[in-house]
C-alpha cells in the first residue's frame, strides 16, 4: 500500500494504491475530502465495482456461476498497482484473479485514473472484459467530503444544500434496512425545486437518497452562509447517492453510480440488475466524474 500525490496550480490530491481510494483533496493547504476517522466512518472515497450497494442476500446468479459480493463490491478490498505516473495524474490497474473470481466469477481488468487540472479533479474508470464470456457490472464513486467545507467553519450540517442546474421534482425508491430498494414505493423528495436543503435527520430517515436522472448530471454542495461547497459533473451516470454516517457526522458522501443496489423489482440473474453494463470479450467502456471545489 503505497500513497501518490497529483499536484496542479495548487489543487492537490492523494491516492491510495489500496483500493485505489483517493484519500486527499486540497485546495492550498485546505481539506475538502473527509479523512475517515472511524468513529463515524472510516473509509474516504472507495471505488465501487463490480456492483453498487448490496445484492440480496450478499448473493445472486450469474451465467457464468453464482456471485458473492458483499456492499459495494471487490475493488475497494485490493491493492491496485500503479501502472502510470505524472505531476498531475496516476492510474491504477486491478485485474481479476482466483480470490475474485471466486466472489465474481468473471475476468476483468479496472484501471482507474485520477488527474487534477488546478481547477477539478476528474476520477476515471475503465473497464476492461479480459474473458471469453460477456462481462456484466456497474460501478460508481463515494467521495465523502467535510462539512463545514473549509472556509467555513462556523456553519452547521443544516447550512448546506444541494443546487441543481434546474428546478425539477425528485422522486426517490424507499430502502430497507438490507439496503435493497423499492422502486414500487417511490417518494417525492421535492417538487420543482432547484435547491434542496440537507439534514442528517432527512438522511437518516431514507437511509440512502437515491437521486435518478439529474438534470444536467450535476449537483453542488453549497453552503447557505459561506456560498463554499463542491460540484460533481457526472456523465453518462444514471443515479446519484447523498448518505451521512450518523446524526451527528461531519461529512457527506456525495456519490455518482452507474447503477444501484438491488431491488425487489428485479429478477435474481445478476445481469438483470438495473443499469447493469455488459462489454463482449475484448471490449472496454469508460467513464468520469470530475470533483470542483470553491
Amino acid at each position: 500500500m503505497t500513497c501518490t500525490t497529483i499536484c496542479a496550480k495548487g489543487l492537490s490530491a492523494t491516492i491510495d494504491s489500496m483500493g485505489a481510494q483517493l484519500m486527499s483533496l486540497k485546495v492550498g493547504d485546505a481539506e475538502y475530502l473527509w479523512q475517515g476517522d472511524p468513529e463515524f466512518w472510516a473509509r474516504r472515497a472507495p471505488v465501487l465495482f463490480p456492483i453498487v450497494g448490496c445484492l440480496r442476500g450478499d448473493e445472486s446468479v450469474s451465467e457464468r456461476g453464482p456471485v458473492h459480493l458483499k456492499r459495494h463490491g471487490i475493488a475497494r478490498l485490493y491493492d491496485h498497482r500503479l501502472v502510470d505516473s505524472g505531476e498531475s495524474s496516476v492510474t491504477y490497474e486491478l485485474t481479476s484473479n482466483n480470490e475474485t473470481r471466486a466472489a465474481f466469477p468473471f475476468d476483468f481488468k479496472l484501471n482507474m485514473t485520477y488527474s487534477v487540472d488546478g481547477t477539478s479533479l476528474a476520477q476515471a474508470f475503465k473497464v476492461t472484459n479480459t474473458g471469453d464470456v460477456d462481462l456484466p457490472f456497474t460501478l460508481g464513486g463515494h467521495p465523502a467530503f467535510n462539512v463545514p467545507v473549509p472556509g467555513a467553519e462556523g456553519e452547521t450540517f443544516d447550512d448546506y444544500k444541494l443546487v441543481f442546474p434546474e428546478a425539477w421534482t425528485a422522486r426517490i425508491p424507499a430502502i430497507d434496512e438490507a439496503g435493497i430498494h423499492d422502486f414500487g414505493n417511490m417518494t417525492t423528495l421535492f417538487e420543482d425545486q432547484r435547491e434542496f436543503d440537507l439534514s442528517h435527520e432527512l438522511i437518516a430517515e431514507h437511509l440512502t437518497i437515491v437521486l435518478c436522472d439529474v438534470p444536467g448530471n450535476r449537483v453542488s454542495l453549497v453552503g447557505k452562509k459561506s456560498g463554499h461547497g463542491v460540484e460533481l459533473e457526472f456523465p453518462g451516470f444514471d443515479y446519484f447517492g447523498v448518505w451521512s454516517a450518523s446524526e451527528t457526522a461531519p461529512f457527506v458522501a456525495l456519490e455518482p453510480w452507474h447503477g444501484c443496489a438491488s431491488a425487489y423489482d428485479e429478477p435474481e440473474a445478476f445481469e438483470a440488475k438495473r443499469s447493469t453494463m455488459v462489454l463482449a470479450p475484448g471490449e472496454s467502456t469508460e467513464l468520469a466524474f470530475t470533483v470542483t471545489p470553491f
